[in-house]
């Protein structure tokens, strides 16, 4: 009878639902990936700075870092953090790190690599990688630079990297 006050209320609606996903977050399933998938997530272009972390549920650094990675997502429209589980290479059941997951309430989208023996795909994520955990690829979807470093990562870290990614001309594309 008032389509014009329904669809008003209807876009008020959706864009309130929208605001509190992205305030609230919604915690995402663990998904197991090949390296083919993960490797084009990394080449896709978008307008968006991919953070993607390589970590363990048994390496204390990377547990260290996670709460910095979630605010980033959090707080960031442009930038998707993506964090990739190695624990498969140790131990086959994927049970541990959706347990891991949901006791850190962790919200940021993980994938839990099945790839193999690291040693023999390392260098197809990076070729400056030496496979140390945490180790965490910046890629800025617009131009392409990409950006690894192996370290534990602080506060002021994430930002600074992230600005470097996106500015830097000595990055090689």
């Amino acid at each position: 009878m008032f389509p014009g006050r329904v669809g008003l209320a209807a876009g008020i609606l959706t864009v309130a639902a929208l605001s509190m996903w992205r305030c609230a977050g919604t915690r995402h399933e663990p998904k197991v990936v090949g390296l083919e998938t993960l490797q084009s997530i990394i080449a896709s272009p978008g307008q968006e700075v991919l953070v993607i972390n390589f970590w363990a549920t048994w390496c204390a650094p990377c547990v260290k870092e996670m709460p910095l990675l979630e605010e980033l997502g959090k707080n960031r429209d442009d930038v998707r953090v993506i964090l990739v589980s190695m624990d498969l290479d140790l131990d086959p059941d994927p049970a541990k790190v959706i347990s891991f997951a949901e006791a850190k309430h962790i919200k940021s989208r993980i994938f839990i690599l099945d790839a193999g023996d690291p040693n023999e795909w390392i260098n197809k994520i990076d070729s400056s990688w030496s496979g140390a955990l945490p180790a965490t690829l910046f890629v800025d979807g617009r131009t392409g630079r990409r950006l690894l470093i192996e370290k534990e990562l602080h506060k002021g870290d994430l930002e600074e990297l992230i600005t470097r990614v996106q500015s830097d001309p000595e990055i090689v594309l």
